[in-house]
């Protein structure tokens, strides 16, 4: 193999790590830009990313089948995220405050779910193999040799941002977040909107979570989120809320991510754990960057972000 062949190797493997470790956090930020564009602030996505991780998990290792097993930790989350729907958009409970209760639940849950499945291993996600492509030099394997869930990933950002642009649900659901008493007086079913973001966000939630103990580890092991889904709430802030800008958010983290790891294993002599914090501080720093170069232009969230819709009857 020539200096370059090897070189474009080494570059597609970096890739293809960075591509992994920002899908988990491109499918739960996903989920989040809906249910925010609708007015709803979901803090419990770090609870159902980890009850998705290990309820994906112990049904692929009771079912032999990483399909259904995704299939549960979506429904994991959905079913969280019901919960948190009813406290909030039903019974009109503060945003905030649930959202952290089900943070709390998940993290719960997810400990009983998965006590009987700790240590325990499973062959991962199967990746895309196509005789002629998956081999090609520099780009086979970032392109045509990832699981599932990366290209899922993918095409859940084109699929969000063509049904809140180019559809009339879409147009309902921003009105919706931008002034829920306007349109309810315009006669559209606010409660139910948002319901269904909040169950569609919480789904994104498990899948992420059922992608990190299915493909990215694979295996289950408590906690074993560590944060992602705190990570994926600001990276919809950083998106601004708009799909195509959450992949970019989160393939910088990923890459930091991945600067982490390979600084540890070039032994730098710097501390663990200030390394570990590397991909959270070059997040906030991001944050911080784009919190400044907006203060002339004024904020870009929904309106009503967070407020609670009470129907006057």
């Amino acid at each position: 193999m020539t200096v370059h062949g090897l070189t474009l190797d080494i570059v597609q493997m970096v890739l293809v790590t960075i591509v992994a470790a920002a899908t988990p956090l491109m499918i739960a930020a996903l989920g989040e830009l809906v249910a925010e564009r609708a007015g709803v602030l979901n803090l419990g996505v770090e609870g159902m990313m980890v009850l998705g991780a290990a309820a994906g998990f112990a049904v692929a290792v009771e079912t032999g089948s990483t399909f259904v097993g995704a299939v549960a930790g979506a429904g994991a989350g959905l079913a969280l995220s019901a919960l948190f729907g009813l406290l909030t958009v039903v019974l009109s409970a503060n945003q905030v405050a649930s959202g952290l209760a089900m943070t709390i639940l998940g993290l719960g849950l997810s400990g009983l779910v998965g006590a009987s499945y700790v240590g325990l291993k499973r062959d991962p996600a199967p990746h895309l193999a196509l005789p002629g492509l998956t081999d090609l030099p520099g780009l086979g394997r970032l392109l045509f040799g990832q699981d599932g869930f990366v290209y899922l990933a993918f095409a859940l950002a084109a699929g969000v941002s063509w049904f809140l642009w180019r559809t009339r649900a879409g147009l309902i659901l921003r009105a919706i977040g931008d002034d829920h008493t306007a349109t309810h007086a315009l006669g559209l079913q606010v409660r139910r909107v948002r319901f269904r973001a909040v169950l569609f966000g919480g789904a994104c939630a498990g899948l992420a979570g059922a992608y990190l103990s299915l493909s990215y580890t694979p295996f289950w092991a408590p906690a074993m989120t560590a944060g992602r889904g705190w990570i994926a709430l600001a990276l919809v802030v950083f998106a601004s809320w708009r799909p195509f800008r959450v992949l970019a958010g989160a393939l910088l983290f990923g890459g930091a991510t991945v600067l982490q790891l390979n600084a540890q294993a070039a032994g730098l002599g710097l501390p663990g754990q200030a390394l570990s914090a590397l991909p959270y501080l070059a997040t906030i720093l991001a944050l911080v960057l784009l919190s400044l170069g907006r203060r002339r232009g004024g904020s870009l969230a929904p309106a009503a972000l967070g407020r609670v819709f009470t129907p006057h009857r």
